[in-house]
């Protein structure tokens, strides 16, 4: 199927079209980001509340520009967008280096972006002095499960609560 509106488009590494816009490069330049950051909003959801422990959760994030223009909002590195799981990044104890390159994340006018992700049900718990690096089931409890778009500042985000039953 051809790209609407002229823009060309392909799945990034992040699970998301990328969207070339030349009038949301435009108008970007005179929204400044503070406002374009305001104008997004983020939902995540999951396929259930109640998981057996090491059952996979399905989330849904859904990231929407509410302003009725094209816009394009800055990263603070190449990651996009992100999901946690009790505040851990990916379910993980692991330091993430991105470097210093930004990214972008263009939308058309009033677009909704829907991305999925599976969680395997396991936090990565990295070794250190001669210790593996495991993988650990979560623990019976509730556990929040959270999405952000990856923007300086207060970032749009949401997160849900699951309980994990023996």
């Amino acid at each position: 199927m051809p790209p609407s509106n002229g823009a060309t488009e392909r799945q990034d590494r992040y699970g998301l079209d990328d969207v070339s816009n030349p009038v949301a490069a435009a108008l970007g330049k005179f929204v400044p980001q503070s406002v374009v950051r305001r104008s997004l909003s983020v939902t995540v959801e999951t396929d259930r509340e109640v998981y057996a422990r090491g059952d996979p959760v399905e989330l849904t994030v859904v990231i929407e520009n509410s302003f009725p223009l094209p816009v394009a909002v800055e990263t603070e590195t190449r990651r996009l967008w992100g999901w946690t799981v009790d505040g851990e990044l990916e379910a993980s104890d692991e330091r993430v280096y991105l470097g210093d390159a930004t990214g972008t994340l263009a939308f058309r006018a009033r677009e909704r972006k829907v991305l999925t992700h599976t969680w395997d049900g396991r936090f990565k718990r990295v070794g250190g002095d001669g210790e593996p690096t495991r993988w650990v089931e979560a623990e019976p409890g509730v556990h929040e499960v959270g999405a952000f778009v990856a923007v300086p500042g207060t970032r749009p985000s949401d997160s849900v609560e699951i309980r994990v039953e023996k």
